[in-house]
């Protein structure tokens, strides 16, 4: 196996970081899924597209099919624990454009929209990020 085959898949980590990983990615799939397709109560690509456009991350569809994008495929290859450190990265370059362009102005509590959650999610984006996937993982079995 190469050295960067063994990188990007392999992982140290327990049973733990397996948890943390399916919970983090349950809820990225679900956010990217009311982005790109309504589902849960969002507003699709062409309502996110819109929203996206208002906060000045221009152009709209494009930004929206990459938020939506990162996050329903990386929440879907954090749950099955594929690809899980690349997943990670995409993320979490997305939630730190969220954190500084929407929450960080608001203060820290999700009550006024700070960027108390996207923070959580980060904290479980950058441990994947540098753990791998952890004991339970599709990386796991091709990195042996």
């Amino acid at each position: 196996m190469s050295k960067l085959t063994q990188t990007v898949l392999g992982t140290h980590a327990g049973y733990g970081l397996t948890v943390l990983r399916i919970f983090v990615g349950i809820i990225f799939a679900a956010h990217g899924s009311q982005k790109l397709f309504g589902w849960f109560g969002g507003n699709g690509l062409a309502g996110t597209a819109q929203w996206m456009e208002s906060i000045g991350l221009a152009p709209g569809v494009l930004m929206a099919l990459l938020s939506g994008g990162t996050e329903f495929f990386g929440g879907l290859a954090l749950i099955i624990g594929l690809l899980a450190r690349p997943a990670a990265l995409g993320l979490t370059f997305t939630l730190l454009v969220a954190i500084f362009t929407v929450h960080i102005s608001n203060g820290l509590f999700m009550a006024n929209n700070g960027y108390e959650f996207a923070l959580a999610l980060l904290g479980g984006t950058v441990a994947v990020l540098i753990e791998g996937a952890g004991k339970v993982s599709f990386d796991g079995v091709i990195s042996k």
